[in-house]
């Protein structure tokens, strides 16, 4: 027996639970590449007074700076941004690092698994 379009059934319900696994398997990856774009690192320096806010795409997000830091002389303010903003570079490395090895440890199993198959 055929379908309507010339199919046979079979293929059709085996391509449909096919997409189906397809879809289950990917779903984790696509919430991990949101998850990674939301993700925002932070970093002080100067006693808390300079803030830097660095986004996923390492672009500096946010700058506060305390007025209580202005203080700290030009050479030394600038020192403290650049010193914020490198904390908030490592703060937003260590989360995406986190971030992948968690995401994508299901992943690295299915792949050994796999290996040891062939």
């Amino acid at each position: 027996m055929t379908t309507p379009d010339g199919g046979a059934p079979f293929l059709d319900e085996e391509m449909n639970r096919f997409l189906g696994q397809f879809q289950a398997t990917t779903r984790p990856l696509e919430e991990l590449r949101e998850g990674l774009g939301a993700v925002r690192g932070r970093g002080t320096a100067a006693h808390g007074q300079v803030e830097a806010e660095v986004l996923a795409s390492g672009a500096l997000g946010s700058l506060r700076i305390d007025p209580r830091a202005m203080r700290l002389g030009a050479d030394a303010l600038a020192e403290a941004v650049l010193a914020a903003a490198s904390n908030a570079g490592a703060d937003l490395a260590t989360q995406l690092t986190g971030m992948l090895t968690n995401g994508l440890n299901p992943f690295a199993d299915e792949v050994r698994r796999a290996g040891q198959e062939w």
